[in-house]
This record gives structure tokens, C-alpha cells and sequence, in this order.
């Protein structure tokens, strides 16, 4: 007769539950069903397979050596019959809030033209890595310092931060604005995957009062709203205009560095160097 894939499968299930009755019972077939496929495969085999001279069933000397071919082979055709690798996997590129600013939209069509057979996927996702650490992207766009364990990073530049104020307040009617001239009004921070904090100013000189939002619709809304005013990096304006917001050169703050950030220690997706690559060369053009 002809042995099938559903003989090593019953031969491995029985091999690994000890039982024909809970073997069966995994496999969703009649116990007699189980035992007669059992019995076929040894009589192709001309060997015993099973000891079934106790209660739990253990596996003869052939049967250990026999279970390592069928493990292996089972491995090798599910392996080939798995559709996913005939079509490739998304690279997910995460972001909090900004993602490379202007050059976002060059980014996405530079890739479609240079990789067409890898989609890129944007996704901004509320959280200090962009979920870079829980596994939801492969690859992130992230400011700032950069604690999260197993990530490695890769400095693409540094941006230079500025003034987020409502269009009709006094502070839009100026060509600059300085650290102390947003230290009068309520600060908006984003407390989730923001790069502002209250230190930001010096110890003397802080702003009296913040207003804590988790996402950048909300900081976006406190500021239009005149509620607060806030302070990001040149990338927001490229990626986040508004009618009723203001952005503004800073002249007091330092840089923040902008970074590609991946996992370490665990297969990456094998696109991510030329991510990289891209990603530079779009940076070095402004």
C-alpha cells in the first residue's frame, strides 16, 4: 500500500501523547481508525514501531529512530507548503508621532519604486517605542534618548526643536521664540512618547503649568484650542499642519536626535538595511 503524510502524522501524535486513546483524540479520528493506520506503516516498514505490551505505549529502538525521519520530514513539507514565503512580508515601520517629517511621503515612494516587491507599512503607534519592543513593527522612527532594552539604533541626524503656539495668539506674530516666552503659558507634554519635559527649561525658570495628553491628536487639540503651547522637533510641521497652529523657530533648546531602531538578538526582517540606507540618503538631501 501507499503511506500518506496522515501515517507519519498518527505515528508522531501517538509517539508524543503515550496513548492511542488521547492520540486519537488530538487527531479528531476513532481509536480503531488510529491503531489500524499505526498498523500499516509498520507493516510497510516491516518493523515494530510501538510497544504495546504496557499500558502507556512506548516506542520501540526503531520506532525513537524512525520518529526523528518523520519529525524531519513532516518539518520539510509543511515548510513547503507554507504560502507566506512565496509572498513577502511587509516591512512595518513605526512612528509615535512625526515619522521622518517632510521626507515621509518621499520615503514610502522612493520604496515603492526601488522595492516593489516588499510593501512598506507606516504605522503610528502611541508609545515610547512605537511598538518596536512588543513586537507590532519591525523597524521604528524614534527621537530622543532611547532606553528600552535589546533595541539597537542608528543615528540618522539631529532635529532642531521648535515653538508649537496657537495661530492667533501673540506668541504666532513673532519670528522666534525663546524658552522663557513659553514658560508663561501651560505646556503640553505628551507623556506617552513625547521628547519634552519640564527640565527642558532651566530649573529657575520652568513653566507653572503643563497639561499631560497621551497622544498627539490630543497635544495637537490643546494648543489649536489656545489651552497650551508646546515645543517639538522641524519634522512635525511636515506632518502634522494646522490652521490654528503656529510653528515657530526655537533658539534656546538643543537638538534631539532622530533614530532607526530595531531589535537585536531575534531574526529581523532582511530589508531593514536598505530602510537604513534609504533613510539616509533622504536626510543627507535636505
Amino acid at each position: 500500500m501507499t503511506i500518506e503524510l496522515r501515517h507519519l502524522r498518527a505515528f508522531l501524535a501517538i509517539a508524543e501523547e503515550g496513548t492511542i486513546t488521547r492520540a486519537a483524540a488530538r487527531l479528531h479520528i476513532g481509536q480503531p481508525a488510529l491503531s489500524r493506520t499505526l498498523r500499516q506503516l509498520e507493516s510497510h516498514l516491516g518493523v515494530r514501531l510501538v510497544d504495546r505490551s504496557t499500558h502507556h505505549l512506548e516506542l520501540t529502538t526503531a520506532g525513537r529512530r524512525f520518529r526523528e525521519k518523520a519529525t524531519a520530514a513532516l518539518a520539510a513539507v509543511d515548510a513547503a507548503l507554507d504560502p507566506r514565503p512565496l509572498t513577502a512580508l511587509p516591512l512595518r515601520l513605526g512612528h509615535p508621532w512625526a515619522a521622518l517629517g517632510g521626507r515621509t511621503i518621499p520615503l514610502l515612494r522612493r520604496w515603492d519604486e526601488e522595492h516593489p516587491e516588499v510593501p512598506l507599512e507606516l504605522r503610528r503607534i502611541d508609545d515610547r517605542t512605537a511598538g518596536l519592543a512588543q513586537g507590532k513593527v519591525d523597524v521604528a522612527l524614534l527621537r530622543g534618548e532611547v532606553r528600552a532594552p535589546g533595541l539597537v539604533t542608528e543615528l540618522l541626524r539631529h532635529e532642531e526643536r521648535i515653538a508649537v503656539v496657537p495661530a492667533d495668539s501673540e506668541l504666532a506674530s513673532r519670528s522666534a521664540l525663546a524658552l522663557a516666552d513659553l514658560a508663561a503659558w501651560p505646556v503640553a507634554l505628551n507623556t506617552v512618547a513625547g521628547t519634552t519635559t519640564p527640565e527642558l527649561w532651566p530649573a529657575s525658570a520652568r513653566p507653572r503649568e503643563t497639561i499631560e495628553v497621551t497622544n498627539t491628536d490630543e497635544w495637537l487639540t490643546a494648543i489649536a484650542v489656545g489651552r497650551a503651547v508646546g515645543v517639538s522637533t522641524s519634522a512635525t510641521p511636515g506632518l502634522h499642519s494646522h490652521p490654528s497652529i503656529a510653528y515657530r523657530p526655537l533658539t534656546d533648546a538643543p537638538p534631539v536626535p532622530l533614530l532607526l531602531a530595531w531589535r537585536s538578538g531575534t531574526p529581523t526582517h532582511p530589508a531593514i538595511p536598505a530602510l537604513v540606507a534609504l533613510a539616509r540618503q533622504l536626510v543627507a538631501e535636505d
